[in-house]
C-alpha cells in the first residue's frame, strides 16, 4: 500500500440535500445484473445492494423497467407491480440499515427489445419505425432486435405517465429517490438525438422537440414525488444501439440548462470515451459547461479510476463521481481507496448470468 494523501477528495462529505448527507463522493453506478428472475427483484438483491451500501454511500440501482412494454432483456427488475414493490422493500431496508442513501433507475428501452418481450408479442415502441442494427453481445453474439412501432402522439401522455407511477411505486417502495434513465440508446435517448428520431410532428425535428418527450417526463415526475427526489442520466456523447446526434455539445447544453426549471437534484452525466495517454486513461473533461449550467448537483462516469475520481472532484469538475465496474467486482470500494488496497478484477463474462452469486455477490472483501 502506497503513502496517502492527507485529504482523498473522493472521501470528502457532500450535502445531497436536506436530510441527505454523504459521507463520500463515490456512487454505485447504475449495472443491470439480469437476477431478477421473472422481473421481479429477489432476495440476493438485498445482499448484493447492503454489500456495497455504507454509511453515507449513494447507490443507484440497476435499470428498473416502468410497465410491461419497458423490457428489452430477460430477468430485469420492474416496479409497475405491486409484487414488484413489496420484493423491492427488503432490498431498500437492507441498505437503510447499513445508513446508506439509494435511488431507483427508472427505465424504458423502446425499440432496443423483441417480439419476445413484448405484451402479446406486440412491436416494441419507440419514436421510430426503424430498427437498431445487430449489435454485438459481449460474449461475441450478435444480437438482433425487432422492428419498432411508431409511437403516435396521443400515445405519448400514457408512456409518460407510466414513468409517473414508477417514480411512484418506487416511493412507496421506500426508495430515497429516483433516476430517470435517458442514456445509452434506450427510449428517452431515442427520442433525444436526431439519429434516431426522424419524426416531424412536436417530438421532433427541431432540438427543443427532441427534448419534449424527456422534459415532459421529468416534469411528470417532479410534480409526483418532488424534485429533490428526482435525477436524470444523460450520454449525449456516446452512440450506443445507434444513438449518435450530430451536435451533441448543444443537446446536453439544451438539457442542462431547461433542468434548471424543474428542480431536479442531480445531473449523471456520461463522459465521452476515455483517452489513453502514456499508457492511461485520461478523462476527456467535456462535460464541464453542462456541470456549470446545471444549478444542482452534477455527479460524473465514464471509466474513472481512483486517481482521475479524486482530481475531478478536487478541480471542481463534479461533485460525485460514479463507479461501475471497479465498484461490481469491489464491493467495498470506498475502503479500498481509503486505504491505498489493490482491487479485484471484473469478470465479464459473469455480469450477466442468472447465478444468484457467481460473479455477484462472491466478490471478496478486504478482510
Amino acid at each position: 500500500m502506497g503513502e496517502q494523501p492527507a485529504t482523498i477528495p473522493l472521501l470528502t462529505p457532500y450535502k445531497l440535500s436536506p436530510g441527505l448527507e454523504l459521507a463520500h463522493r463515490i456512487v454505485l453506478a447504475p449495472l443491470t445484473r439480469q437476477r431478477s428472475y421473472g422481473n421481479v427483484p429477489q432476495p440476493h438483491a438485498a445482499v448484493y445492494y447492503a454489500q456495497r451500501a455504507t454509511a453515507g454511500g449513494l447507490l443507484i440501482t440497476e435499470a428498473t423497467g416502468v410497465s410491461d412494454t419497458a423490457q428489452g432483456y430477460s430477468d430485469t427488475p420492474g416496479v409497475w407491480t405491486a409484487e414488484q414493490v413489496e420484493a423491492w422493500k427488503p432490498i431498500v431496508d437492507a441498505v437503510h440499515a447499513k445508513g446508506a442513501v439509494i435511488f431507483c433507475q427508472i427505465w424504458h428501452v423502446g425499440r432496443v427489445s423483441t417480439f419476445e418481450f413484448q405484451p402479446d408479442g406486440q412491436a416494441p415502441v419507440s419514436c421510430t419505425d426503424r430498427k437498431v442494427s445487430p449489435q454485438m453481445s459481449f460474449d461475441g453474439r450478435l444480437e438482433e432486435f425487432s422492428p419498432p412501432r411508431r409511437l403516435a402522439v396521443e400515445e405519448i401522455p400514457g408512456i409518460v405517465d407510466d414513468f409517473r407511477k414508477a417514480a411512484r411505486n418506487a416511493i412507496d417502495a421506500g426508495f430515497d429517490g429516483v433516476e430517470i434513465h435517458a442514456a445509452n440508446g434506450y427510449l428517452i435517448e431515442q427520442f433525444l438525438k436526431d439519429s434516431a428520431n426522424d419524426r416531424s410532428d412536436e417530438y421532433g425535428g427541431s432540438l427543443e422537440n427532441r427534448c419534449r418527450f424527456a422534459l415532459e417526463i421529468v416534469d411528470a415526475v417532479v410534480k409526483e414525488v418532488g424534485g429533490n427526489r428526482v435525477g436524470i442520466r444523460l450520454s449525449p456523447f456516446t452512440d450506443y444501439m445507434d444513438c449518435h446526434d450530430s451536435d451533441p455539445h448543444a443537446l446536453a447544453l439544451h438539457l442542462a440548462t431547461k433542468l434548471n426549471d424543474h428542480g431536479i437534484l442531480y445531473v449523471h452525466m456520461v463522459e465521452p470515451r476515455m483517452a489513453i495517454v502514456d499508457g492511461r486513461r485520461v478523462v476527456p473533461k467535456r462535460l464541464l459547461p453542462y456541470r456549470e449550467a446545471f444549478k444542482g448537483t452534477f455527479i460524473a462516469a465514464g471509466g474513472y479510476d481512483r486517481e482521475e475520481g479524486d482530481k475531478v472532484v478536487s478541480e471542481g469538475y463534479t461533485d460525485l463521481v460514479a463507479f461501475g465496474r471497479l465498484f461490481l467486482a469491489n464491493p467495498d470500494l470506498p475502503k479500498r481507496f481509503e486505504v491505498g488496497a489493490a482491487l479485484n478484477k471484473y469478470n465479464r463474462m459473469t455480469f450477466y448470468i442468472s447465478d444468484p452469486v457467481i460473479g455477484y455477490t462472491d466478490y471478496p472483501f478486504l478482510d
